[in-house]
């Protein structure tokens, strides 16, 4: 079990509930769309030190779209967070 801090756990990761990670990806939502792109998957896999930004988000939307649109919308925020526990160095806290 890691130690959490304010924002980080011991190894490294942000760390924040289901609420806060919604919250955090709307910062990317740069159409206003409510629906995050690959494009705006990208630039949260960069901010959040992720390598290979591109390819993660590319990744990312296949992996977690669940009806084939090529964007990540509400209904499909649970798999993304499930996603960027494994790919982008963020821990979800499931409370």
């Amino acid at each position: 079990m890691a130690i959490k801090t304010r924002s980080y756990s011991v190894e490294g990761k942000r760390v924040m509930t289901i609420d806060e990670f919604k919250r955090w990806l709307k910062k990317f939502d740069e159409d206003k769309d409510g629906k995050i792109s690959r494009d705006e998957l990208a630039d949260a896999v960069r901010v959040s030190g992720g390598w290979f930004a591109r390819r993660k988000s590319k990744y990312g939307i296949r992996s977690v779209d669940g009806n084939g649109n090529g964007f990540v919308d509400d209904n499909e925020i649970k798999n993304l967070a499930d996603f960027a526990e494994k790919h982008l160095n963020v821990w979800i806290l499931h409370l």
